[in-house]
């Protein structure tokens, strides 16, 4: 198994642009290429067989999937005054 340092690596847009097909094979080899600027990450390049950490957390059992989807948020109600005046009306 090959060590972290040895899987991922860091490279800059101009040495990826003049590399491409070096870096791709790289990839296809199972590392994982990071796309830096100015020497700030901006994007990851990973084989594509690897798992997603979502993937991975689902895997593990450490995250479930929603067990219903979300519902639209209501449509807003109109109401004639300011927000002060509600809570006005409310408290008495």
């Amino acid at each position: 198994m090959k060590s972290p340092l040895e899987v991922a690596m860091d490279i800059g847009i101009r040495e990826l642009r003049d590399g491409l097909s070096r870096y791709l094979d790289a990839v296809k080899d199972g590392r994982t290429v990071t796309v830096t600027d100015h020497g700030k990450p901006i994007a990851r390049i990973v084989p594509v067989g690897e798992p997603t950490r979502l993937e991975r957390l689902r895997a593990e059992g450490r995250i479930q999937p929603a067990s219903r989807r979300k519902r639209p948020a209501p449509e807003p109600v109109a109401i004639a005054g300011t927000v002060s005046d509600l809570i006005d009306d409310q408290r008495r």
